[in-house]
């Protein structure tokens, strides 16, 4: 029971935590006068992934490995799957050129690029995880200088300047929830793994990975809900690119990184490859650079047949 709790504890931290870093990546792309798009996939991206990167080098560092990858391999299968069509069947998303042409592909590329890195010897290198950040630092250059907007976006009322000491305290704040989460989420995950006689790569790729895509969902619903479409999609599909290059690419250069159940080789990775590639039909069907509720009821469809097949 105390195991619950702590997963719970852990949870709720993880959510504040992500939370507060999400109003002051807000607040930051305001007071620079960034596009949203390019804030969705930067600063929006990077503090709803770090519940998975504190989480992941937390886990590494004490010994799960499997708690690290399947947090992350869970965790974009689940943004995709579950986060994306709950937030689209909640409103259609229009969808702009530089998506399919930039956005989708650097997904799929940083997909492959992972699955090409641990599927032959079943562990991510310390200069493999120095390459996958290398091609962050380039995406992100790339993104700053030439990213046109990808998404069409109805410009919101309700934005209001946040002054410097209030970004900034929520900053510190959020670090120090998700630090604090992370800790007990961890340490409840593993003790449940070991009473429910699951493997660790379970409880990663289905509680604590659907538990650290909550702010995820949360900013995506919001953002929807306040008619911020560009920080929605931007946030998904840049948390996806973070979780892969900046998460195991930083956990994986501090230490090395081995799968100890092979689930995650033989069926974890295909499913998050399946539902990468599966987003770019369905914004072409059944219509162009749409994305609706009927696409939103097929990602649920795909993440639920993966969830039970796991659990199976």
């Amino acid at each position: 029971m105390l195991d619950v709790l702590f997963v719970i504890g852990g949870l709720t931290f993880l959510i504040v935590g992500g939370n507060w870093l999400l109003k002051a990546a807000v607040a930051l792309s305001l007071k620079l006068s960034i596009p949203k798009i390019v804030i969705g996939m930067t600063v929006v991206s990077f503090a709803t992934s770090a519940p998975e990167l504190i989480v992941s080098i937390k886990a590494a560092l004490d010994g799960s490995p499997d708690l690290a990858l399947g947090n992350v391999v869970g965790s974009n299968i689940a943004n995709l799957g579950l986060v994306l069509g709950v937030t689209v069947i909640l409103g259609s998303i229009d969808v702009k050129k530089s998506f399919y042409t930039t956005d989708w592909p650097v997904m799929m590329v940083a997909s492959l690029l992972f699955v090409a890195f641990i599927y032959f010897d079943g562990q991510l290198q310390q200069y493999e995880g120095i390459i996958m950040v290398i091609f962050l630092f380039l995406f992100l250059v790339y993104l700053l200088r030439f990213q046109k907007t990808a998404v069409v976006d109805e410009v919101p009322e309700d934005d209001v300047p946040m002054p410097l000491y209030k970004t900034v305290l929520l900053l510190g704040l959020g670090g120090v929830a998700l630090w604090g989460g992370s800790e007990l989420l961890i340490q409840g995950a593993k003790n449940l793994a070991t009473s429910l006689g699951v493997t660790e790569r379970v409880i990663g790729v289905t509680v604590v990975s659907v538990g650290t895509s909550i702010p995820e969902l949360a900013a995506s619903i919001i953002a929807v809900l306040k008619k911020e479409k560009a920080i929605s999609v931007g946030n998904l599909i840049g948390s996806n690119i973070f979780n892969l290059l900046a998460v195991l690419g930083i956990t994986s250069t501090i230490t090395p990184i081995r799968v100890m159940d092979d689930g995650l080789l033989t069926n974890d990775i295909f499913w998050m490859l399946g539902i990468s590639f599966l987003v770019l039909p369905l914004v072409f069907f059944p219509k162009g650079l749409r994305l609706g509720w009927r696409d939103g009821l097929i990602l649920l469809a795909s993440y639920s047949t993966f969830v039970y097949f796991t659990l199976a």
